[in-house]
C-alpha cells in the first residue's frame, strides 16, 4: 500500500512519495522531508492519513523504500 517508511526522532511515517533536502550550514544542517499520501504513527492524533506532510528537523532521518509485493 505504501512505498516508503520514514522514521524521525519523534514519529514514524508511511508514504507513497518522499522528498528530502538538506539546507543550512555544515555545523547545523536543517533536514526537510516532504511526504505525500502519508500515514503517521502518533497516538495523540485523531487523523492518521494525511495528504501532505512537511517535517523540519536537525536530527537523523531514516528513509527506506519498501519492497513491492507481486500480486
Amino acid at each position: 500500500m505504501f512505498r516508503f517508511a520514514v522514521e524521525t526522532e519523534r514519529r514514524f511515517y508511511l508514504a507513497n512519495e518522499v522528498s528530502v533536502s538538506v539546507t543550512g550550514d555544515s555545523a547545523r544542517p536543517v533536514i526537510e522531508v516532504e511526504l505525500s499520501d502519508a500515514w503517521v504513527w502518533d497516538m495523540y492524533r485523531k487523523t492518521r492519513f494525511i495528504p501532505k506532510v512537511r517535517v523540519l528537523t536537525f536530527k537523523d532521518v531514516n528513509v527506506e523504500e519498501l519492497p513491492r509485493t507481486e500480486l
